[in-house]
């Protein structure tokens, strides 16, 4: 588990992390949503203990990273720009790791090259972008270490490299003590892997939230009622977030069970009724907002 209290980091007169509070359980995928300048590559440096914080505490597992060497060998961490040897191919990045990090599997690396299809052999300043992202998630993965932090790892990943990626992620997280923790400036990028999400705002945890817990607790619904009278009455009996009319049709998110909301709907007789699917981005929307925020203006 990694713990995060209260955490501040200044360069100089910049903020670059305000009051940071968070929690990551093992076992799970995090998400670390926030802009560009939201303290999220810094954040995560603290965490792999690159950086030491101005004040607070990160504890993973309960023990303190920074200059722990022990705690570190239980962490993997690609940067937004990962740095290569000079002149190295990948076998040379996996000899390089395989000094520290004792349980890298080599084997598995050379299997996994052939499955992204990029060579053993060919010097990787020659790699584009996205081929350069495979590879050091790649031997993030075969590091076996305990924690991989990803800053920005679906960045520059077409969609088919992108979905590769997630694959091996859902692979790990079933066959071993497993926790990634991934920064990206975009939600939609996230919303089919991650088990909770934290959103970053100006160097602060602007929320945190279990993503299965929020779809749990509020919902879409469009629906048709007889008459206007049975519409306001059955909009005041429920935790509405926001109400969208096209002419007589409902559009309703409202917080609460599924089924009480139904229940209460259905108890009006209306013409018709239905909940739909809320996207990971359409939730956030609808909890930001509840705190003054807008998340369309930060993230999107």
């Amino acid at each position: 588990m990694i713990k995060a209290a209260n955490v501040k980091k200044f360069f100089g007169e910049i903020m670059a992390v305000n009051d940071v509070t968070v929690t990551i359980n093992n076992g799970e995928v995090f998400g670390l949503i926030g802009t560009n300048g939201a303290g999220k590559s810094t954040f995560l440096r603290m965490v792999s203990g690159v950086l030491k914080p101005d004040s607070g505490t990160i504890l993973v597992d309960d023990r303190p990273v920074y200059e722990n060497p022990t705690v570190k060998a239980d962490i993997f961490y690609i940067s937004d720009d990962q740095y290569f040897l000079s002149n190295a191919t990948p076998m040379d990045m996996a000899d390089f790791y395989q000094d520290y990090y004792t349980s890298f599997d080599k084997v598995r690396f050379g299997e996994l090259l052939g499955v992204f299809q990029l060579k053993p052999d060919r010097r990787i300043h020659t790699f584009s972008k996205g081929m350069k992202k495979q590879l050091s998630v790649l031997l993030g993965i075969c590091a076996n270490t305990k924690y991989l932090l990803c800053d920005e790892t679906f960045d520059g990943l077409d969609p088919v490299m992108r979905q590769a990626v997630k694959s091996v992620f859902a692979g790990e997280l079933a066959g071993r003590d497993f926790t990634p923790v991934i920064a990206s400036h975009n939600l939609r990028e996230l919303e089919d892997i991650c088990d909770c999400v934290g959103i970053l705002h100006q160097g602060g945890v602007l929320m945190q939230k279990d993503i299965e817990e929020m779809k749990l607790s509020i919902h879409n619904i469009q629906c048709v009622f007889q008459n206007a009278q049975d519409e306001q009455a059955a909009l005041a009996r429920l935790e509405l977030v926001r109400v969208e009319r096209r002419g007589t049709l409902n559009i309703i998110t409202a917080r609460g069970q599924a089924q009480e909301i139904m229940r209460t709907i259905h108890s009006f007789s209306p013409i018709f009724a239905e909940i739909l699917p809320l996207t990971l981005e359409e939730i956030f929307i609808s909890e930001t907002e509840v705190v003054g925020y807008d998340i369309r203006k930060l993230i999107f």
